[in-house]
């Protein structure tokens, strides 16, 4: 796990017991948008939520999104807070965050793992703590932040246009193709691969000039024909 601010490992202990005890309560925060809603059936309880803008959840104590590499999760702190204070361990299946001598605020096991060496926290403006997830499947949505949370409906993500420079050699060489005989048939060109046989037609030509020579030749048969009937 990588830091991103002046946080160091001598700060690193962990609260102890009476913060464990509110373990199930912080992994199992409601989303934002059921806080005044009665306790609903469970039927209700099982049904996916719309995704985010982010494609994730606002929750009560923060908020996560996702694209198809990465999560991003962030959890507001009380204004001024020093990053010393903070208790942000990252694990390839778990997160824990929270301020030294209090409740955490997240303790769960990520629904789908992570690579740990590739996440990445800081605490921005002291006041709200930014944590950037890589995602060890990078081709999968998350239906939840954690295992056992609210879930979200990912056929309702909108994911970002993707860019060709996220794309790997290959699949970029064959998009590029695709939007370049695209534009030549546009303009009444040839394509990509009319313009390598064309070229490779001329190579051989030039290679084999005699063979050249019968081939024009035998072009040329039908209209010597079509002129002496006439």
């Amino acid at each position: 796990m990588a830091i991103l601010s002046d946080y160091t490992e001598e700060n690193q202990e962990q609260p102890m017991k009476p913060i464990e005890k509110e373990q199930e309560k912080s992994s199992s925060s409601a989303p934002k948008e059921e806080e005044n809603s009665s306790s609903p059936p469970k039927e209700e309880e099982n049904k996916k939520l719309k995704p985010n803008k982010s494609n994730g959840l606002d929750m009560e104590n923060y908020s996560w999104g996702q694209s198809l590499q990465e999560v991003t999760i962030n959890v507001p702190v009380p204004p001024g807070t020093k990053s010393r204070f903070l208790v942000v361990e990252i694990k390839n299946t778990s997160l824990k965050v929270g301020l030294k001598g209090q409740p955490l605020i997240i303790d769960g096991e990520f629904f789908k793992s992570v690579k740990a060496d590739e996440c990445y926290w800081s605490l921005e403006d002291q006041k709200e703590i930014s944590i950037l997830l890589t995602k060890q499947n990078k081709s999968d949505w998350w239906k939840s932040l954690f295992k056992g949370g609210p879930e979200i409906d990912t056929q309702k993500v909108e994911p970002e246009p993707s860019k060709l420079s996220d794309l790997d050699t290959e699949t970029r060489a064959a998009v590029e193709k695709m939007m370049f005989d695209q534009r030549q048939k546009q303009m009444g060109l040839p394509t990509s691969e009319e313009i390598t046989n064309q070229d490779m037609l001329k190579k051989f030509m030039e290679q084999n000039p005699d063979m050249a020579k019968n081939f024009a030749n035998a072009k040329m048969m039908p209209n010597s024909k079509m002129m002496g009937m006439g």
